[in-house]
């Protein structure tokens, strides 16, 4: 850990961490094993202010009936003081056997702020990574990943 007088978040949180986590968030057994494909985000740029909406389709790989929470990240543009990801949202959905389920998010103004180094809440301009599934990304969970365009920068009421 850093020096107790360091404030800085870097290695502190699942949003800040560099490593990879022993159990990442979203970490956990199931007695059966589901599948993610079909991810649509906007291929078009959006303006800063404008939602953006995504669906993934779940599919129940496995041979028994369960419970999956869809997990929605966020990777933010290279602004100093943004998180390394972030948790934007999550749906339950039970599903039995090879059965499938279209999920969709609407990704809102506070879904899409980042907090600068300045402590101005923004939504940035610039690339965004989302990925949504059974966990966090690169941690083993299953999930897919794409990207959407934010056009233009809009500052946030804190």
């Amino acid at each position: 850990m850093p020096h107790f007088e360091d404030y800085g978040m870097t290695n502190r949180t699942y949003r800040y961490f560099k490593g990879k986590p022993l159990y990442p968030f979203g970490y956990g057994l199931s007695y059966t094993t589901f599948k993610y494909s079909d991810l649509s985000v906007p291929t078009q740029a959006v303006a800063a202010g404008q939602p953006v909406a995504a669906d993934v389709t779940v599919t129940n790989t496995g041979k028994v009936a369960g419970d999956e929470s869809v997990q929605v990240y966020i990777k933010f543009p290279a602004v100093k003081g943004a998180p390394q990801i972030a948790l934007r949202g999550f749906q339950k959905v039970h599903l039995e056997p090879g059965a499938s389920q279209k999920v969709h998010f609407d990704l809102k103004d506070r879904d899409l702020v980042m907090v600068t180094e300045n402590s101005d809440p923004i939504i940035a301009a610039g690339n965004y990574t989302i990925s949504i599934g059974g966990g966090q990304p690169d941690t083993g969970a299953p999930t897919v990943a794409g990207h959407f365009q934010i056009d233009g920068q809009l500052a946030l009421p804190e």
